[in-house]
């Protein structure tokens, strides 16, 4: 019998993650939980400045995204997390290791656009670049797939969805 994926939804803000996440883990048959909820107050502050985090800032939250991932082991889950370094990923993996990244990926143009559209989200267009700047894409190595965010979220989730069901193990 496979056992049910553990996903983290990853990708630079505005591709989709919190739209996109929810969609897949319904078509996997697995609870969903927010990214953004796991972040200390003094990171959505630092955010809502307009600061970008440095890795001292993102410990705790990726520690808490990992422990999540850890109790969903074997039962499936999926999660949203930028995760934009392989360094985080990693320490991901380290507290969940069958973690398995979708990478939202897409045109830089229509990402902006989408994020500038969002209302009461904590992160500003202004820190879209520093997100292209920490990005370090999939390696070969890593499990995972990337999918490609033009489309609807429906045919956006359906299209990640069926990239992900052959990683189930």
């Amino acid at each position: 019998m496979n056992s049910p994926l553990t996903v983290v939804v990853m990708g630079v803000a505005g591709t989709g993650k919190t739209t996109i996440g929810p969609l897949v883990a319904a078509r996997l048959g697995v609870p969903y939980a927010e990214g953004d909820d796991f972040h200390p107050a003094a990171n959505v502050a630092k955010m809502s400045a307009g600061i970008p985090l440095d890795d001292e800032d993102r410990r705790p939250w990726l520690d808490a995204i990992g422990a999540w991932a850890h109790r969903r082991a074997g039962l499936g889950g999926v999660v949203s997390s930028s995760a934009l370094k392989r360094s985080y990923r990693d320490r991901l993996r380290a507290a969940a290791p069958g973690l398995v990244f979708l990478h939202l990926t897409g045109d830089r143009a229509l990402i902006e656009q989408r994020m500038a559209e969002r209302k009461e989200h904590f992160m500003p267009v202004a820190l879209l670049d520093s997100q292209y700047a920490t990005l370090q894409p999939l390696g070969p190595d890593e499990a995972g797939v990337a999918v490609d965010v033009s489309g609807t979220p429906e045919d956006i989730a359906e299209r990640a969805a069926a990239a992900l069901r052959p990683l189930t193990i």
